[in-house]
């Protein structure tokens, strides 16, 4: 089950630190009206500065509002974050204004034109209005969770001292670890869009008429007719990702190097060219639909997944290099595949997913991860057997003249009303200060919880 570097880290004892990310969040909604239009408020200013502000910023649209949380040392540190600052931009909205809790929009207009782009100065206004041009408005109005995970520094540690023979350098070390894992999150990211997949109808005016599915599917987000440019990633080293991003950029496939929004992304270096040789520092994971059953768009219990197979991707054999252009190439042909299966029918798939999750299941009980990673495995696998408890599936329970509009606006009222009963809304935004992430967990949680606990007292 293990490879070398598995083998390795469970001889040493330390297998738990191969689930001990640390993770951030950036989650992505949409403003809108108590007509469930796109709201045409201003940014609220309690939200402090839209530029400046790195904890809540919007995307695209003036009114896609983004919340970005700070790294957390745990799931559950994390969806604290998440909440608190979610509740902070819930409060600042205008009266009447609510957060759609879909990733497909409310109903567009007719004249797009008349929705403002979001005002994030001239060099990201100009790119984005180039955006529109290429693509369309409506592509750049879904909106999801995305993940981002750091390894554990132990993990580094351990294996480059027992393997210098191998890798020359940390940085080494971490591109081939973080290489790994990307390609492990893209050949099964098939699974994730069936567990996951909540996008399952477009609202009015999304498609253009004759355009589209004409029944609903698991996911149009995360399928060829939701966000973004349909440009292929190389994820086979670091370095190639870097190559091939910038030689899209040269034959104007790509806008510039910020365009690639590829379902996993390497971050670390905000220079792209140099990225190789600093090194990549953690992963943005760019797969998962906003789940509306929750107010913050994801479940504590789908961070826990994530973390462990993050971890499943560390400790288990990896692709020969020569192998991973063909085996992402299929594994995005599936992913296709699924994300437009009715969400109601057993997935072609079914046998493989259910393979999938045994072998994570089996990982997760030879490592005594514990009863919640149980749980969830146990959940998700119903899903595999039984398609009707999938999101999609639930979601498409509540259509009413094959729109989503009436329940999304009981989800938004109802999270909204639960924000603005808090005892101790946050304020700390108004003064268009930037606070720091040490700053912001003071004035987040003052007395009532102390994220990343733990880590301070290694």
């Amino acid at each position: 089950m293990f490879s070398e570097i598995g083998q390795l880290i469970f001889d040493n004892e330390a297998v738990a630190k191969t689930s001990d990310f640390t993770m951030g969040l950036e989650i992505e909604m949409q403003r809108v009206d108590e007509n469930s239009n796109l709201s045409q408020e201003p940014y609220p200013a309690a939200a402090g500065d839209e530029q400046t502000n790195p904890w809540i910023t919007n995307d695209f649209l003036e009114t896609m509002s983004e919340v970005v949380t700070p790294p957390a040392a745990h799931a559950l540190d994390a969806m604290h974050y998440l909440y608190s600052i979610n509740t902070a931009l819930r409060t600042a909205l205008s009266p009447g204004e609510l957060l759609w809790p879909l990733s497909m929009p409310p109903r567009l207009p007719k004249d797009k034109r008349e929705v403002p782009l979001a005002k994030m100065g001239p060099k990201k206004e100009a790119y984005l209005k180039e955006w529109v041009k290429r693509h369309g408005f409506s592509a750049g109005t879904p909106c999801g969770a995305h993940l981002n995970l750091s390894i554990d520094p132990h993990v580094f540690n351990l294996v480059y001292d027992n393997m210098q023979d191998r890798f020359d350098s940390k940085v080494a070390l971490s591109n081939y670890l973080y290489a790994k894992i990307a390609q492990g999150f893209l050949r099964y990211r098939w699974v994730i869009t069936y567990l996951f997949g909540a996008s399952p109808v477009a609202e009015a005016n999304y498609f253009d008429k004759d355009k589209g599915p004409t029944a609903p599917i698991r996911s149009i987000r995360q399928s060829s007719h939701g966000f973004g440019n349909p440009f292929r990633g190389d994820y086979t080293t670091v370095q190639r990702y870097v190559n091939n991003i910038e030689q899209g950029v040269k034959e104007g496939k790509l806008i510039s190097d910020y365009e690639f929004h590829g379902a996993v992304r390497f971050k670390g270096n905000t220079n792209l060219k140099e990225l190789p040789k600093t090194g990549v520092n953690y992963l943005e994971l760019r797969m998962l639909d906003l789940d509306p059953s929750s107010s913050v768009g994801i479940r504590t219990n789908t961070l826990r997944f994530f973390r462990l197979l993050a971890s499943y991707f560390i400790m288990s054999p990896g692709l020969h290099p020569e192998d991973v252009s063909r085996v992402i190439t299929r594994a995005d042909a599936l992913n296709e595949e699924v994300s437009e299966e009715h969400p109601n029918d057993v997935s072609k798939y079914q046998a493989s997913a259910r393979a999938f999750l045994q072998s994570l299941e089996m990982y997760a009980n030879k490592i005594q991860l514990g009863p919640e990673y149980q749980e969830e495995i146990e959940d998700l696998q119903d899903r595999v057997e039984n398609p009707l408890t999938t999101p999609s599936a639930k979601l498409i329970t509540h259509l009413k003249d094959g729109s989503l509009t009436e329940y999304a606006m009981r989800r938004a009222k109802r999270y909204q009303e639960s924000a603005l009963q808090s005892i101790r809304p946050f304020k700390g935004f108004e003064n268009k200060t930037k606070l720091s992430a040490d700053q912001l967990k003071h004035e987040l949680f003052k007395g009532s919880w102390e994220p990343d606990k733990d880590k301070q007292q290694e």
